[in-house]
């Protein structure tokens, strides 16, 4: 049996000209992680990541904390199996079908979420321009899907893998049979640097619990839960 913890990225930098790099606020988020880790005595053999930079960075926060002077954070497996969609993509894809939609500038963090979500909805119905595209909505479904056959696989008890909202969502898919508009709600409703567990074997993989945040869970810590 193998113990997997998905975790999303801390919260990266939205609206900044470049959102792949954790704010301040999301270094902080995965230092408590590692700290949290710590303290439950959570040590891991196994650690798999995403190529992109929040993914480094998290990844960094954790190992930093978690370290004892009896452990340390093994070397990490880096797959890009496990990166994020391309969202601005999908949504510049939408806007070029539905220019009515077009959020203003300026417009608050909803706003654009809900633009988000419509354009996921489009992309997972395939009625996007797939010129203007990364993958398909069925290229991404297969790479998340056959990173998770192989999580199943590997020899380990207890492994980190650390990624973003939308390829977790498309694995809990995998493992819960729910369909696309429900990985399209999930992908919004994961926290930054939460992590979802599960157990692993050769018949099948499992949840345990989904999108927890105890380390951010306490009095001084709640303006920490972030989603974006």
């Amino acid at each position: 049996m193998t113990d997997i913890y998905l975790v999303r990225h801390g919260q990266a930098s939205f609206g900044k000209a470049n959102y792949d790099k954790l704010s301040e606020l999301g270094g902080q988020q995965a230092i408590w992680l590692g700290d949290y880790f710590k303290h439950r005595n959570v040590e891991f053999d196994a650690v798999f990541s995403g190529d992109m930079v929040r993914h480094h960075e998290t990844k960094e926060g954790i190992a930093s904390s978690i370290a004892t002077e009896d452990y340390t954070l093994p070397e990490v497996t880096v797959n890009s199996a496990l990166n994020e969609f391309n969202f601005q993509a999908v949504a510049t894809a939408y806007l070029t079908r539905y220019p009515e939609a077009k959020v203003p500038e300026g417009a608050s963090p909803s706003e654009y979420y809900r633009l988000l979500k419509k354009a996921m909805l489009a992309w997972s119905q395939d009625e996007l321009a797939y010129e203007l595209l990364d993958e398909t909505w069925g290229q991404f479904e297969d790479r998340v899907h056959s990173m998770l056959t192989h999580l199943q696989s590997i020899d380990a008890k207890r492994v980190l893998v650390v990624s973003s909202g939308g390829a977790i969502a498309m694995m809990l898919k995998h493992i819960l049979g729910y369909d696309a508009a429900t990985v399209v709600n999930m992908n919004l409703q994961i926290r930054n640097a939460s992590f979802s567990q599960c157990f692993a074997n050769a018949r099948g993989v499992h949840l345990n619990n989904f999108n927890s945040v105890p380390h951010l869970d306490v009095i001084d810590r709640l303006h920490a839960i972030t989603y974006s």
